[in-house]
């Protein structure tokens, strides 16, 4: 179950509503959790991560850490539609040497987690102020 960190107040809901089903009628209900930061496990993703594999694409590639952002963070999320965010924190210097083999990291991780991947490892500094305490580390190097 995702919970909730932080240190201010809790600025959080859950709603749980109700809507008719068309074909049968009956009443069909919808729980939605809404939060400024929501901590869940990998478990709870809407999506397969292989730790293993995760850690060994981060190792090969100098990454010192990968998180996920974005709509795979969110009820709303839909695996046919929807891209998975991944911000990518390299070890210093790693991105001088890197060349275009950069361009193909979100492809390798996409076939990794089955999902189309929208890699970067920076972001504009309004997007990040926005994201920054949502990011969901799925490798970090110890």
């Amino acid at each position: 179950m995702a919970t909730r960190e932080g240190a201010c107040a809790p600025r959080s809901a859950a709603v749980l509503s109700f809507r008719e089903d068309q074909g049968t009628g009956s009443a069909v209900a919808k729980f939605s959790y809404f939060s400024d930061r929501v901590r869940m496990s990998v478990a709870e993703l809407p999506i397969q991560i292989d730790r293993e594999q995760i850690a060994r694409f981060c190792r090969e590639r100098g990454i010192r850490k990968l998180s996920l952002f974005g709509s795979v963070l969110h009820p709303d999320f839909d695996p046919r539609r929807s891209d998975v965010d991944v911000l990518a924190e390299f070890e210093p210097g790693v991105l001088k040497t890197v060349g275009f083999q950069y361009f193909g990291y979100g492809e390798e991780l996409a076939a990794i987690i089955g999902q189309k991947v929208d890699f970067c490892s920076r972001l504009h500094p309004l997007i990040f102020g926005r994201v920054k305490d949502e990011l969901f580390p799925v490798y970090e190097r110890a």
